[in-house]
């Protein structure tokens, strides 16, 4: 499996320079693609898991989130018809394609991704305990990793040698032991399973978007566009987004301004008022994962009833043209629901009116 996921890391590699919109014709997996996605699957790797943690979690917060400005503000998406997905799929084997006609009824979507501070806050009153620090590790980029934890790591991902298992890491400390959060209370929440996501939607009142949801969205009323603004990826030579600028995976020149993740509210919103819908960190959805679709008109679809995987949107800081140019509004790609890594996230919708007490809900 590991060699066919390899030749369609070239076969991509060599199609998505050709053309941005050219199809990839990788008939692998839905990691195929080779930017470590579905090969950051817990059930994919042996990892010894130990067991939960003993400390306080609310002790062991040592920044004070209050500090920060909240950004868990929601606003109205109204409902409508639009073009979901490609006729053209740029990347086939994540079931892009095909396009479909689907209306969403008007629901209520974060502004921003869930950031360290919002997360902290739930923590901080729940005592939630993440399934990255239960199992005691998660992935990490292995250039962000320092070299006295990198060298103790003999354990890789064979399709994706840049991602690393790194013991100890975890939403709280993103780079493993030595690194924490200080500086990125504003940043997005990372190292969070579809599970963790859940948990603090139901704790905030509110739940993960749709798949639908999410893309039309994500769009902010531009149809058939590839990204949230259109089809130009730096518009006036201004960069709309945080991904990765550069050769991937040996050097990123940060010309966007940031190497890693960046604070929830930087770049410019899409029309609907949305921040960071596409690069900075990957956002879980609702829907099991399928690359079969339906082609005829749907209405608020939810995707399969089971599966194995959960759907993830947007691409991430980590994402570059030449291995998964998969920042566009259609892209989409997978994870297990207790996956974790430090480019995964999430933000959150609901079906109607928030009626948490600490909700803003701006106006369009």
């Amino acid at each position: 499996m590991w060699k066919s996921w390899t030749l369609a890391c070239l076969l991509l590699l060599h199609l998505a320079n050709a053309s941005e919109t050219e199809q990839c014709n990788a008939e692998d997996s839905k990691s195929s693609c080779g930017c470590g996605d579905g090969a950051t699957n817990r059930e994919r790797r042996d990892a010894e898991q130990p067991p939960p943690p003993q400390n306080d979690q609310k002790a062991d917060l040592l920044h004070d989130f209050d500090s920060y400005p909240r950004t868990n503000q929601m606003i109205r998406i109204e409902g409508g018809t639009f073009t979901m997905g490609l006729d053209k799929p740029i990347i086939v084997a994540d079931g892009e394609g095909p396009s479909r006609r689907v209306r969403v009824d008007s629901f209520y979507m974060d502004v921003h991704e869930v950031s360290n501070a919002e997360f902290a806050r739930f923590v901080a009153d729940t005592g939630y305990v993440t399934e990255a620090e239960k199992f005691g590790d998660s992935f990490v980029l292995d250039a962000l990793v320092p070299a006295e934890i990198e060298k103790t790591i003999t354990q890789a991902v064979a399709a994706a040698p840049w991602w690393l298992p790194v013991k100890g890491a975890d939403w709280k400390s993103p780079e493993g032991p030595g690194s924490n959060i200080g500086a990125r209370m504003d940043n997005p929440v990372v190292h969070v399973s579809w599970n963790d996501a859940v948990a603090y939607c139901a704790w905030a009142g509110k739940e993960l978007p749709t798949e639908a949801q999410w893309e039309y969205a994500s769009r902010g009323g531009l149809d058939n566009r590839l990204f949230p603004w259109g089809n130009n990826l730096t518009p006036n030579g201004q960069h709309r987004m945080n991904i990765w600028q550069g050769t991937f995976p040996t050097e990123n020149s940060a010309e966007d301004g940031y190497v890693s993740t960046c604070p929830v509210t930087a770049f410019p919103p899409n029309k609907y008022g949305l921040y960071n819908m596409v690069g900075n960190a990957w956002e879980w959805v609702s829907d099991w994962w399928t690359i079969r679709h339906a082609g005829e008109d749907q209405v608020n679809p939810t995707g399969p009833l089971s599966g194995q995987d959960r759907v993830k949107k947007g691409g991430s800081y980590m994402c570059h043209k030449s291995y998964c140019y998969r920042y566009r509004c259609a892209a989409r790609s997978s994870n297990t629901p207790d996956s974790s890594a430090a480019n995964l996230g999430f933000r959150c919708s609901s079906r109607t009116r928030p009626t948490h007490k600490d909700v803003v809900i701006l106006e369009n």
